[in-house]
């Protein structure tokens, strides 16, 4: 049995970064050798002298929406004695206009419930799934040529993490620069360090730059709650490879270069679509890979991450593709050197 507290370190609240970096990538970096174990502390700009040129650097391009909102139930739904304001968080799109969503509190928004969003969207509650989230149906004028994404545009947040408890200024910092499709609840945060002029920099030195899609889910955030790790479930998330993704990271090993994954999302992605060979296969589907030691990657050769929670799932996959004692060993660094953590915070290349 793997327990789950040989996952846990000690982290002091004041590492827990609140904002991003001013310039994206003027952030620090540790560099982790998982063959002997050495760390090197540089800046995220420094990860172009770790990429080689045939090498292949493979992103998640999902965009996250701003898929908080709130809402009042609607009077011929909602009991007088009971408070009718409701936060929605939109989890993930089941049809064009029904969505699988996290609604608090959760307890009094039953089937048949309805909810006024702002005056220009309703949503009406058709189902409720067996771990408590809703299902709902929204509806909004469509005369103009809106979507749910563009009412969201509107009236929505972003859905930050519950430990930064600062208030954005502006969403786009909890965007990636190449961010495309509409999808994710939570960002790719280990991309959030790139800017265009490093993606430009990084492709001139002839390193062929993926795209992958997978739309983050809250299930790849939420706690281990079993002793024993192998009995967590992870929630399932949409990813898709392209034909032209998949042929280009596949031309990429065969020629010897390696297959360098932007973020945890991007390495379940990849590892998802890979046969046992590694040989990567074009599809959209949906992926529930959890990945903990002694998992063996397939398809990934070096990983860009940010720094995560303990004892989470993301910790565990790094560790999988290392090896705990070294990851820890690492982490203990990071908290000594103050490092900042978690999504707003720095980087760690692990080649």
């Amino acid at each position: 049995m793997q327990s789950l507290h040989d996952y846990f370190y000690e982290l002091p609240e004041e590492l827990i970064a609140q904002t991003p970096t001013e310039k994206r990538d003027e952030c620090r970096m540790l560099v982790l050798d998982r063959k002997t174990g050495s760390i090197s502390h540089k800046h995220f700009y420094d990860v172009i002298d770790y990429i080689n040129p045939g090498d292949c650097l493979v992103i998640n391009d999902s965009r996250v929406i701003p898929a908080r909102i709130y809402g009042v139930k609607q009077r011929e739904t909602a009991d007088v004695n009971e408070p009718s304001r409701i936060e929605c968080l939109l989890l993930r799109q089941r049809e064009l206009d029904l969505w699988e969503c996290i609604v608090r509190p959760g307890k009094r928004v039953k089937k048949g419930a309805r909810i006024d969003f702002s005056g220009v969207m309703t949503g009406e509650v058709v189902d409720v799934t067996e771990d408590g989230n809703r299902m709902i149906a929204f509806d909004y004028d469509r005369s103009g040529g809106e979507t749910v994404y563009s009412v969201l545009e509107k009236i929505g947040k972003m859905p930050l993490p519950p430990y930064i408890t600062k208030e954005l200024d502006d969403n786009d910092k909890y965007q990636t620069v190449y961010a495309k499709e509409n999808g994710s609840a939570a960002a790719p945060t280990a991309g959030l360090h790139f800017t265009d002029e490093l993606l430009e920099k990084i492709s001139g030195k002839g390193v062929d730059i993926v795209r992958v899609m997978l739309h983050v889910g809250l299930g790849t955030f939420r706690p281990v709650k079993t002793e024993n790790i192998e009995e967590h479930k992870m929630h399932s998330e949409f990813f898709t490879v392209t034909e032209d993704a998949a042929r280009r990271i596949n031309e990429c090993r065969k020629r010897g270069g390696r297959i360098i994954s932007v973020g945890t999302t991007s390495a379940r992605t990849l590892e998802s679509a890979a046969d046992e060979n590694g040989v990567i296969h074009a599809q959209s589907r949906d992926t529930d890979i959890f990945i903990y030691p002694p998992y063996k990657f397939k398809a990934v050769d070096a990983l860009i991450t940010n720094f995560h929670l303990p004892e989470s799932t993301l910790l565990m996959l790094i560790s999988a593709f290392s090896d705990r004692e070294t990851i820890m060993k690492a982490y203990k660094e990071a908290v000594e050197q103050k490092y900042r953590f978690f999504s707003f915070g720095d980087a760690m290349m692990i080649l």
